[in-house]
């Protein structure tokens, strides 16, 4: 269809996570189309981002870790952060050893750590991620917890997957 510089825009937009085709599609275009728009400071801060963004050693955070934030906008958990930096993944070659899960058992094992709050997404590679954690925290004095799941606040019943309601039904609590 696109040929080109074009067509090699659009390619490398639509590898960007959320940008599908169609997306990467209009961007290239908005970026061509509008004189008034300057690509080159996202260029520039593209080719110097990983120079400028570290890695914190102990937690694993960098700027704007966004599972850190959608946490943060809750206000309501007020501790420290362990981020894995991902979820086991064994068809994709991610084990423990490609996250940060050795440096969280160590941070446990110092101590001052009354409680971890496993925080995965609640997809396969994240259910796989969480029974890992906890096994390998089991022999800690640590207590071990799960985010709750289940519906989200204005979903319907009807369209709630049988993994969903059953962890609903399992999260429930007393009003």
């Amino acid at each position: 269809m696109f040929e080109g510089a074009i067509a090699d825009l659009i390619e490398q937009l639509g590898k960007l996570p959320g940008v599908g085709p169609k997306s990467a599609q209009r961007i290239a275009f908005y970026v061509l189309q509008n004189p008034g728009y300057d690509p080159e400071p996202i260029a520039q801060l593209l080719g110097t981002i990983r120079e400028r963004v570290t890695f914190c050693e102990v937690c694993g955070m960098l700027e704007e870790a966004k599972d850190v934030w959608a946490i943060e906008r809750t206000r309501e958990y007020r501790g420290r952060y362990h981020v894995l930096g991902g979820a086991l993944s064994p068809m994709d070659g991610v084990g423990p050893e490609q996250l940060r899960i050795g440096s969280l058992l160590s941070r446990v094992r110092v101590g001052g750590i009354a409680e971890v709050i496993i925080a995965t997404d609640p997809n396969l590679e994240g259910e796989a991620t969480a029974s890992y954690l906890s096994r390998a925290l089991a022999d800690s004095s640590v207590s071990v917890t799960r985010l709750a799941s289940g519906l989200p606040v204005g979903g319907d019943l009807e369209y709630a997957d049988e993994v969903t309601l059953g962890r609903a039904f399992a999260g429930r609590r007393t009003i």
